[in-house]
């Protein structure tokens, strides 16, 4: 009688123990053979387009970066200023300042040796002497575009240079009187000769009267 209650109990225990082992295998098989999740699709377009704005194509790039001038002002030009050759350029800041200057195309520049002086003193005012100060711009004097900024000189000849813009005179290049030069080196940078402050609505009237980069180009090309 107790071998048997032996028997019957081991044959139970390897009964449970083999179905154990079967759903241990269904729960291993089972987990093997279900599907992996769906991993989210990779757009190539929108891969492209990144790369497109991160890595611009090298072909489209200028062969040499923007200055500085072209990268913060606005240049037009003034060409033949109340004389003809007298082509002058105004850089305009998005904050209304206008930094004035001699074109290249400039008469003076094709005198032989190029400007050699330059005198700020005009009439019975000297605009070097003109000192500006505050945020008010105390001292600012009021020039009219037609108002004389300086007198150029060459071996030559002499040339005014004038505003060709409405507003107050903030400041001269008072560098070139030691420094002539500059306006034959760099005359749209180091060389320019004032800076003037026009009001906005004034603006709008000056702007009218100035030519855009390539409308002074296609007008200097056809002469």
């Amino acid at each position: 009688m107790n071998e048997k209650i032996v028997d019957d109990t081991n044959s139970r225990q390897g009964a449970d123990q083999n179905n154990d082992r079967t759903a241990h295998s269904g729960s291993c098989s089972s987990s093997k053979s279900s599907p992996t999740q769906p991993q989210p699709e990779y757009s190539v377009t929108e891969d492209e387009e990144l790369k497109r704005l991160l890595l611009p194509n090298v072909h489209d790039l200028p062969l040499t970066p923007p200055s500085a001038i072209q990268s913060n002002f606005v240049t037009y030009f003034a060409p033949d200023f109340m004389k003809p050759g007298h082509d002058q350029y105004v850089h305009r800041h998005p904050n209304g300042l206008c930094v004035i200057g001699l074109a290249p195309t400039h008469v003076a520049f094709k005198d032989k040796g190029g400007i050699t002086d330059v005198d700020f003193n005009i009439g019975k005012s000297d605009r070097s002497g003109i000192k500006v100060t505050g945020k008010r711009k105390k001292n600012a004097q009021h020039f009219e575009s037609n108002t004389a900024l300086c007198k150029v000189c060459t071996s030559d000849d002499s040339y005014i240079v004038r505003c060709c813009v409405k507003g107050s005179l903030l400041e001269v290049n008072e560098g070139l009187i030691k420094k002539p030069e500059l306006l034959n080196l760099s005359a749209e940078r180091e060389g320019y000769i004032a800076i003037i402050m026009p009001k906005p609505a004034d603006w709008h009237k000056i702007k009218a009267s100035l030519l855009g980069f390539e409308e002074f180009q296609k007008l200097r090309e056809a002469d």
